[in-house]
């Protein structure tokens, strides 16, 4: 009787494995409808750690990233053509081409004359709506890589001139840098790379937003606008109401009613593009990389948490779609070398002391740009430093070190740019931005157990998640230029 008894246990565990496995080959086997790409600028393991810890030291320990609950996890290298450390433009590319290219280089080959075909395209050429989304200019690099095709991610007038004639049929994020041309192209220049730098516009072309109109767009630049679109409309582009530096959205920490945000811009991407024959939809969190560059570990925090925000968008849909969607959350490289740990904390992390900052470097530069003009005093400048940061009151208390280099920097803030020597020695010090706002982020992160190691991208390999319809084809170890032939055998074009 006992032996009858496991047999037919046996036999009903093999029953019920095999009906199991007989679903879920028949899930894989299908080819989802629905894609949503994901990609973190400048968004390292580290990033996405720090942003989950602070989750939980503001929400609880059972609070948790969306993003962390996928169910598949990849790793991927970065490296591009000539360089080891690779750029948004050919990191752009290789995400969204499947092949590698050199520095700067959009939508191309390494000769800077091939033009390669985007996942997006091919999707497009298949039938799929395509909706392309970002937290900066819509001619940045990353978005850029999926529609335009020019040897110069600089070359915004020409990027902008390639979206309209991409046919694609949502567009949103910032606006355009150069709508009426582009003057003399410095590749060197940095801040120009992070759309910072509006020295290279001219006004002698046609506007691509003109050209985009005749072409059969519908340009949305207020939020009520914005707020009327409906299933139906097509070819929309939307620009946000008020931009930050570099025609992006403000950041998230400095956003205020009425300003769009990256969730709000990809649920309407959802209601535009949804249809029977499917949708594939790029989402960028751009100025997760603008704060990287900057050091500001809470900017950081706040962009990756709207990220995450825009991620549970699309589980939203998936639910309701989960035999036709695929997720995938990649980024295309990481910045600022992010450190969870600090020599001067040793073992220790403060995460919670981040708490106390309260806008963005951005915004905080333009204070000290008052300063400056205002001839404010050193201890003045530190009031307000304490209002906003919180350094200087009981248990932020600055050592002497620590004030010592706030006052150099606060120096070296007082004197206009086109007259201070900016040498080796200052780089390493400040970077890219105002010297003094740099130090007091800085000094923040550092009593917060936080530090970095470079004020540009790094070569860190990068994790790739995934859910849904053909997620397991993104566990293992790959290159970069893997995750768009990937995309394309999940959605059945290989």
């Amino acid at each position: 009787m006992k032996r009858t008894y496991k047999i037919l246990l046996v036999a009903l565990v093999v029953i019920f494995t095999g009906i199991y496995i007989t679903k879920q080959n028949s899930k894989e086997g299908k080819h989802p409808k629905y894609i949503f790409y994901f990609i973190g600028d400048g968004f390292g393991v580290t990033q996405a750690e720090l942003a989950n810890h602070y989750l939980k030291i503001t929400q609880g320990d059972t609070a948790s990233l969306n993003m962390y609950k996928f169910p598949d996890l990849g790793l991927y290298e970065t490296h591009c053509t000539n360089r080891y450390i690779t750029g948004s433009a050919a990191a752009g590319t290789a995400l969204s081409t499947g092949h590698k290219t050199s520095v700067n280089t959009i939508g191309m080959a390494s000769d800077k004359k091939t033009p390669l075909k985007t996942i997006a395209e091919k999707l497009r050429d298949n039938g799929f709506k395509i909706g392309i989304v970002t937290s900066v200019s819509v001619d940045h690099a990353t978005p850029a890589a999926f529609y335009a095709h020019q040897p110069s991610r600089q070359m915004y007038y020409n990027i902008s001139l390639d979206m309209s004639k991409s046919e694609f049929n949502y567009f949103g994020g910032g606006g355009f840098l150069h709508p009426n041309g582009d003057g003399k192209i410095n590749e060197d220049d940095v801040r120009a790379n992070l759309g910072l730098s509006a020295g290279n516009e001219v006004k002698d072309k046609p506007s691509s937003i003109s050209v985009a109109k005749k072409r059969g767009y519908k340009v949305v630049k207020t939020k009520s606008e914005f707020n009327s679109l409906k299933k139906g409309d097509d070819k929309v582009l939307v620009f946000a109401p008020r931009c930050a530096g570099g025609k992006s959205l403000l950041y998230t920490i400095d956003q205020e009613e009425g300003d769009l945000s990256l969730p709000e811009l990809t649920q309407k991407g959802i209601e535009l593009l949804d249809n029977s024959t499917g949708f594939f939809m790029m989402v960028e969190g751009g100025k997760i990389d603008w704060a990287c560059h900057a050091n500001d570990a809470l900017t950081t925090i706040h962009e990756v948490l709207q990220f995450d925000a825009s991620i549970k968008k699309a589980i939203e849909f998936y639910k309701k779609h989960p035999d036709e969607t695929l997720i995938i959350v990649c980024g295309d490289h990481e910045t600022g070398g992010l450190t969870l740990g600090y020599a001067g904390t040793h073992y220790e992390s403060y995460h919670h002391i981040l708490k106390n900052q309260k806008m963005s470097y951005e915004m905080y530069a333009k204070k000290v740009a008052l300063f400056r003009k205002n001839n404010t005093s050193f201890s003045k400048a530190m009031e307000n430093v304490e209002k906003n940061f919180g350094l200087g009151k009981k248990g932020l208390e600055l050592t002497k070190l620590e004030m010592q280099n706030l006052k150099e920097a606060y120096r070296m803030s007082m004197i206009p740019r086109n007259k201070r020597i900016e040498d080796e020695a200052f780089f390493l010090k400040y970077g890219y931005e105002d010297p003094f706002t740099t130090m007091v982020v800085k000094t923040l992160d550092h009593k917060a157990g936080i530090s970095w190691t470079t004020y540009s991208h790094t070569a860190s390999p990068l994790p790739a998640r995934a859910t849904g319809v053909g997620s397991r084809y993104f566990r293992g170890f790959f290159d970069n230029t893997d995750v768009p032939k990937k995309i394309e055998k999940a959605a059945g074009l290989k």
